[in-house]
């Protein structure tokens, strides 16, 4: 059950919102109860007092009240939520940060932002490539691939669902292999191929509903979709991934310089 924070000791730290100021009254509340959580006086699953009790120990009305939730809630830092007795207004978890710059794998990831990764599998089946995946991996149409899909978990929960395909003439016996760790890791020990350079497209996307149910969100969550192609040093193509990340869990990230090649076969092209 989460804890509904009305303890005085960080009510008492409002600001005086008659006083004179060049802002207006909601961004001051935004920028107090920012504040307030990056104390820690408020800490993610921490419920907020219900709007019309809380307007009115600010002095405010609720329209100024929630034009500071609507603002914090689009920055992430708190999420609202509807339904009888498990509405409200939440401190939310601090995002994850995913940086793409390196092509680091999932595992990887988690372990530079000190989170504690995992895998379950959803399936994994030797198929014929679609049109996507042939074209990705530079297979002939119906070319053997391995399916693999897992979602991904950070601190055990939820974070992304990855769909990930994987040439079977490269990787004859992929599926025959633990897949719950780190895939990166497996075929480079293994198979001798490591994934250096990457192509990768970010959109937005609406989920399914089996999506949103391995991701343990609503079908409306907007989800972050990362489209990528690894290669070898040499060039070679030897994976196509279609990524969902949960967007009110991780902040994808990436670095770039001037003057790199844009969208090259074989170098990284994060866009």
């Amino acid at each position: 059950m989460a804890r509904v924070s009305s303890d005085p000791g960080w009510l008492g730290s409002a600001p005086d919102l008659t006083a004179p100021s060049t802002l207006p009254a909601h961004t001051r509340i935004e920028r107090w109860l920012m504040g307030v959580i990056e104390r820690r006086d408020l800490v993610p699953g921490d419920k907020l007092p219900v709007e019309e009790r809380f307007a009115a120990s600010l002095g405010v009305s609720r329209m100024t009240l929630r034009q500071a939730l609507a603002s914090l809630e689009k920055a992430g830092t708190v999420v609202r939520k509807r339904g009888r007795g498990v509405g409200g207004t939440f401190v939310s978890e601090a995002r994850i940060e995913c940086d793409l710059t390196g092509l680091a794998g999932f595992t990887e990831q988690m372990q530079r932002a000190d989170v504690r990764a995992g895998a379950r599998l959803v399936s994994a089946a030797t198929i014929a490539a679609d049109r996507a995946a042939s074209d990705a991996l530079s297979l002939p149409p119906g070319a053997a691939v391995h399916e693999v899909v897992r979602v991904r978990t950070a601190n055990r929960r939820p974070l992304a669902l990855e769909r990930a395909y994987f040439p079977a003439e490269v990787f004859p016996d992929l599926l025959e292999q633990g897949l719950t760790g780190s895939i990166y890791r497996l075929i480079s020990r293994r198979y001798g191929q490591r994934p250096q350079v990457a192509s990768e497209s970010l959109e937005p996307v609406i989920p399914t509903e089996e999506e949103a149910r391995l991701l343990r969100v609503e079908a409306t969550t907007p989800l972050m979709l990362i489209e990528r192609t690894a290669y070898s040093g040499s060039g070679l193509a030897l994976e196509y991934a279609r990524d969902l990340f949960r967007s009110d869990r991780v902040r994808i990230s990436f670095r770039t310089g001037i003057g790199q090649a844009d969208g090259a076969k074989g170098t990284a092209s994060n866009s």
